[in-house]
């Protein structure tokens, strides 16, 4: 018990202050731990091994541990990553490597460092963590020592103000003359230092304006200078279109237009930006270099044949009234290769067998197949393999039985990237075979 009295007093000098934190950031916290110091199962785990230990129930008991006292502070610095500070101290008798052990008990203090690796952050009550940092000691008030401590932790959050952290670190030493390898376990109660976050606070609204006294108060009144009437949000009778016909007679009255269409603009019934005075096909929307009438469109994807590069085949008008692959299901995405390399993966393989019999059932369309890469390596070297990877799509497409001139190569390297190729995703997507079917 003098022992233990003696530590109290030792550490109690020790103790300091903090501040406030985010939510989810752990704030500034100092605790006081009560410890065990565990030489005997180190030891018997390095002459042994591991599994003798634990299979022949050889972990020391609370006798041959040491007890002690820390003091301990911590402070977060990310959600998820933790400082952590220790100060213990304890009587024992520290067996140095190749040295006799003490025969009497005495005074080890002990520091270390440590980051805290936590699986949640602060919002959750319970947290387990790893633990890895840097420690040293003084045995004796002469034998300094350094050691690596690493291990597991758990912190439990009582209220905001106090949590129970248990950890148990494996120290292994650095200066091997004056340290040795040994487990140390500690449970304590830690509070938080520093005033909280103060909540914000939210002044009360204030009182409703209406400045043109006309009964819709300002923040609801789209003239609040000018008196007007509630069923035009505030404002007096409004031609909001601006076109001399008042908004109660006006149909359209938000789009400028003529009295004799009572207000609207001159109508385009088929769509087509041709208005009907002008349009000489007015219910079927044209083009307007044939006055308003369409051209012959004969797959019937709104693209007129003389502007359609795949007029048999009914395509999209974004893609010059040519398909693309993935309207029949093709996933240009799984084209991939063998890293490094122009060999095809058994996916990409699977993927082009689908894009052969398309093209065999549409023997009308033309492959363009673009091969892409992302930034890794010279840039020469990723030309060389973006070609030789749409080389290696063609070849496999005229394998099964697609006539060659019917496709066409071509590598652009690393030069057209599609994603950031700082991050291992957007190089990925930058790895890419691009299929454009023409005519």
């Amino acid at each position: 018990m003098k022992k233990f009295l003696a530590v109290l007093m030792a550490l109690s000098a020790f103790i300091s202050s903090g501040f406030a934190q985010d939510d989810e950031i752990r704030p500034a916290a100092v605790g006081i731990s009560f410890s065990l110091t565990d030489f005997a199962t180190a030891s018997r785990i390095r002459t042994t091994s591991l599994s003798q230990v634990l299979g022949n129930k050889r972990w020391a008991k609370f006798r041959e541990m040491s007890p002690g006292l820390g003091i301990n502070y911590f402070k977060g610095l990310k959600k998820h990553i933790d400082f952590a500070g220790t100060l213990n101290a304890t009587f024992t008798r520290y067996p140095f490597p190749n040295k006799a052990t003490p025969s009497s008990d005495k005074f080890l203090l002990s520091a270390d460092a440590t980051m805290n690796f936590k699986m949640f952050s602060e919002k959750y009550w319970v947290q387990p963590y790893l633990i890895a940092g840097l420690g040293g000691h003084m045995y004796g008030g002469k034998y300094f020592g350094a050691y690596l401590p690493t291990g597991l932790g758990l912190k439990v959050n009582f209220y905001d103000e106090t949590h129970l952290f248990i950890t148990s670190q494996y120290r292994v030493p650095v200066t091997t003359e004056t340290a040795n390898y040994h487990f140390f376990h500690s449970i304590g109660i830690a509070g938080r230092v520093g005033k909280k976050k103060e909540p914000k606070v939210i002044e009360p609204p204030k009182p409703p304006v209406d400045t043109d006294k006309d009964g819709i108060i300002d923040s609801l009144d789209k003239c609040p200078t000018v008196p007007g009437l509630k069923k035009y949000d505030g404002c007096p009778v409004p031609d909001t279109d601006k076109d001399g016909i008042n908004d109660e007679e006006d149909k359209c009255p938000t789009v400028a237009g003529l009295a004799r269409y009572q207000g609207c603009p001159i109508p385009d019934t088929d769509k087509d930006g041709i208005n009907d005075e002008e349009d000489k096909c007015p219910t079927v929307p044209g083009l307007a270099r044939y006055q308003g009438c369409p051209l012959v469109d004969t797959d019937g994807d709104t693209v007129p044949d003389e502007e359609d590069k795949c007029p048999t085949e009914k395509g999209l008008p974004e893609n010059n009234g040519c398909p693309t692959l993935e309207q029949f299901k093709f996933d240009a995405g799984k084209v991939q290769f063998v890293t490094g390399s122009a060999t095809l993966t058994k996916v990409a393989m699977a993927e082009l067998d689908k894009g052969a019999k398309i093209m065999q059932e549409h023997p009308t369309l033309n492959v363009s197949i673009e091969g892409h890469t992302d930034n890794t390596g010279t840039p020469a070297l990723n030309q060389k393999l973006s070609e030789k990877r749409a080389a290696a799509v063609k070849a496999y497409l005229v394998k099964k039985g697609v006539s060659a001139d019917r496709l066409t190569t071509t590598g652009y390297g690393q030069t057209q990237p599609i994603a950031d190729n700082k991050t291992t995703a957007g190089r990925a997507a930058n790895r890419r075979v691009e299929f454009k079917i023409g005519n």
